[in-house]
């Protein structure tokens, strides 16, 4: 290991059950960060400063000022810009350790692309805000043998499961069916703190740091409340008509569980993903649309606000319809603004 290696990470190689030869695992390591908002920007400042060689980070959004209040590798200025969340995010992190590699993807996980996504990952981490690409996360998971981290965080409560493909219980045999909409809290009804996410994010990237450097995850399910200073872990046994990790029926990978178009938590907007996502030119779709609305395109993602509504359009026809929660109104703006 290279004398600076030694330096920058000599209070972690102190810890005796990361040592030297755990450092050197984790620099070896690639982990996939899918979501840079409050736990993934929080996961992947943890793993870059501990040394993670490579660190892929995915996310579909971009910066908003709301978001500052607890994704904390974001300021003012990118919101302004209103820039790619993994894209600030890798700019941050090149900063803080220029010795790892950050690749920086804008991209949503649908069953089309998630395992290209994940290939070659030794772990994947989930910093999602729906359950549907979590059980997505599940089933791609499973299929490639791929450890991965579940964490979610609401209110004041989150909650933390670590899933290793053959030996652990997986998220389908702690949750087979989601519930119906409007059944869970969501950011919407309830809100969340930053201590909550910034909780269930760290604890995260430990269990990331025991796997990563060859140590057994902990067992079940970690329920937490910052608010009422509670830590409760409850025994999970993996479930034996799971169709997942036991029938490996993997039905959201197959897509006949995944729908196009996502109320996103918190955001009063509706995401479109395309049957056939394609480059187009945002630079034309500009000029089209000119004399429509207010039109802003910052090389990356166009915005049109037009009718008390804006649709932020990215390069593959994914678009995020901003000011309704109605999925149907959002398919026809999508329709009468973008085209199908």
């Amino acid at each position: 290991m290279p004398e600076q290696h030694m330096e920058r990470y000599s209070r972690q190689i102190l810890f005796q059950p990361i040592g030297r030869p755990g450092q050197e695992r984790l620099l070896a390591s690639r982990v996939v960060i899918i979501g840079q908002g409050a736990l993934g920007t929080v996961i992947a400042d943890h793993l870059a400063r501990a040394g993670v060689g490579h660190l892929v980070l995915v996310d579909r959004d971009f910066v908003e000022l709301s978001n500052l209040q607890r994704q904390s590798l974001f300021d003012e200025e990118d919101a302004h810009q209103r820039l790619p969340k993994a894209i600030a995010a890798a700019r941050k992190l090149a900063r803080v350790n220029s010795e790892i590699e950050i690749a920086p993807l804008i991209a949503d996980v649908t069953p089309r692309n998630v395992e290209e996504l994940i290939a070659g990952a030794n772990l994947v981490m989930d910093a999602t805000d729906n359950l549907e690409t979590r059980l997505l996360l599940n089933d791609a998971c499973l299929k490639a043998g791929i450890p991965w981290i579940y964490g979610g965080a609401v209110g004041s409560s989150g909650i933390v499961m670590s899933i290793v493909p053959g030996e652990t219980p997986c998220l389908r045999c702690l949750i087979d069916e989601p519930p119906p909409p409007g059944v869970l809290p969501s950011c919407d009804t309830v809100g969340v703190l930053n201590a909550t996410t910034a909780t269930v994010a760290s604890i995260q990237t430990a269990e990331a740091l025991k796997l990563l450097t060859g140590h057994a995850p902990a067992a079940g399910v970690l329920y937490l409340d910052v608010w009422e200073g509670t830590f409760d872990r409850m025994p999970l046994e993996r479930r034996p008509d799971c169709p997942a990790c036991v029938q490996r029926n993997f039905e959201y990978l197959a897509g006949a569980r995944t729908a196009w178009t996502t109320v996103l938590c918190g955001r009063n907007a509706v995401q479109i993903v395309p049957p056939d996502e394609r480059g187009i030119s945002l630079e034309d779709l500009a000029g089209r649309l000119a004399n429509v609305g207010r039109v802003t395109y910052n090389g990356f993602l166009l915005s049109l606000e037009v009718d008390g509504r804006e649709l932020v359009i990215f390069p593959t026809g994914r678009a995020i319809i901003k000011g309704t929660t109605d999925e149907a109104e959002a398919r026809t703006l999508y329709a009468r603004y973008i085209g199908t």
